[in-house]
């Protein structure tokens, strides 16, 4: 069962340049993970300061592994020196899907 990880996080407006090398860094890390079927951000183009998230994980393992990585503790790390906030993540179940 594949396992989705979809929502946002804010970071301030002015901080989204800057930010944005760690955020490459993160998809460059997470994309090369075992289970990591699909992973980006994209900031949204009505509110430039909210940051979409969507990921793709093969199992909750791929998941938790994810968790663990040295990338994801450094990537935490970074968030409060960009004001990064309000995160707002959820995860979802798929059983299966299909082309629309």
């Amino acid at each position: 069962m594949t396992l989705i990880i979809a929502g946002t996080v804010r970071v301030p407006p002015e901080n989204l340049e800057t930010f944005r090398p760690h955020m490459q860094a993160m998809l460059a890390a997470s994309r090369a993970e075992d289970g990591c079927q699909d992973y980006s951000y994209a900031v949204d183009v009505a509110d430039p300061g909210l940051v979409r998230v969507f990921e793709a994980w093969r199992d909750q393992a791929a998941l938790d592994a994810h968790f663990r990585t040295s990338h994801m503790a450094a990537w935490r790390d970074q968030w409060p020196s960009f004001g990064v906030s309000d995160r707002q993540l959820f995860a979802y179940e798929i059983a299966s899907q299909r082309p629309l």
